[in-house]
């Protein structure tokens, strides 16, 4: 949840960790257009892993959806994109948990390396991912 700064691992409806996060610079609301630092709010997909992201491991979620297409076309916006949960660039690794001190990214969810290490070791490509306020 946002407002709570927290990804939940789920399996069958099974809690099985979670993890406090970092959002984007703009964390209240909705993703509405590029460049807006917000994270999306919705339903969407893991559709694809990037082992040599800058971000230490990333999974890419798949916004924008079609509410989100919709929301900045009514906005006369592009929705943006590149939104994923990764972990840290290597030059900043070793801030490691005090990087949730504040909401820093463009409008992705990051957690720790090793945090990132472990998900992706437990989420495949077409994971559901539900983002909530």
């Amino acid at each position: 949840m946002k407002s709570e700064r927290t990804l939940t691992l789920l399996n069958r409806g099974q809690i099985l960790k979670t993890y406090k996060v970092a959002l984007g610079g703009n964390p209240v609301g909705a993703k509405e257009k590029a460049g807006d630092k917000r994270t999306p709010e919705g339903e969407y997909v893991i559709d694809s892993k990037n082992a040599k992201s800058r971000f230490h491991l990333a999974l890419h979620i798949s916004y924008p959806n079609a509410n989100d297409l919709k929301r900045a076309r009514e906005l006369g916006a592009t929705p943006g994109g590149g939104v994923e949960i990764h972990g840290l660039e290597s030059q900043y690794a070793w801030v490691g948990s005090l990087h949730r001190q504040v909401n820093w990214t463009a409008g992705c969810i990051a957690v720790t390396n090793a945090e990132i290490e472990e998900i992706w070791s437990l989420v495949e490509v077409g994971t559901p991912v539900d983002i909530r306020p």
